[in-house]
C-alpha cells in the first residue's frame, strides 16, 4: 500500500476567497481612480472659468469707460474651448463706483456657474469728474 502523502497547495475554496478579496480591492481601486480623474477635470474647468472671469474684469478696468447699469452676455475662447460669461453691472451707494458680477459657465444652458467673481469699478477721472 502506498503511504499517504500530504499535497501542498491551496484548496479550491481558498483560491475562490482570495479571488473575491482581489476583485473587491480592484473594484475599490478603479472607483478611486475614476473619482480622482473626475475631480481633476472639474478643477481644470473651474480654473479655466476663473481665468475667463478675471480676463473680463481686467478688460473692464483697462478700458477706463463707465459701464452702464445692466447685464451682458457673451463667449470667450480659453484653452481651445468656448466659455459662456454673463456680466451684471449694478449701481452702488457711491455714485462713482459700480459693482461688476461676472459668472462663467461651460455651457450656456448650465444652471450653476463654475465661477462667480465680484469686482468694483471706479468712475474714470476727467474734467467733469476730477480725481480727488
Amino acid at each position: 500500500m502506498y503511504p499517504l502523502r500530504r499535497h501542498a497547495g491551496f484548496t479550491l475554496l481558498e483560491v475562490m476567497v482570495a479571488l473575491a478579496v482581489l476583485a473587491i480591492a480592484l473594484a475599490a481601486l478603479v472607483k478611486g481612480v475614476s473619482a480622482n480623474v473626475d475631480n481633476s477635470a472639474y478643477l481644470r474647468d473651474r480654473t479655466l472659468a476663473h481665468w475667463v472671469a478675471m480676463n473680463k474684469i481686467a478688460e473692464a478696468q483697462v478700458r477706463h469707460d463707465w459701464p452702464a447699469v445692466g447685464s451682458s452676455e457673451g463667449t470667450a475662447l480659453m484653452a481651445v474651448r468656448e466659455w459662456h460669461w454673463k456680466i451684471i453691472i449694478a449701481a452702488t451707494a457711491d455714485p462713482n463706483v459700480r459693482r461688476m458680477d461676472v459668472e462663467v459657465r461651460a455651457n450656456a444652458r448650465d444652471t450653476q456657474a463654475l465661477t462667480k467673481l465680484i469686482s468694483y469699478l471706479g468712475k474714470p477721472c476727467d474734467s467733469k469728474n476730477p480725481c480727488t
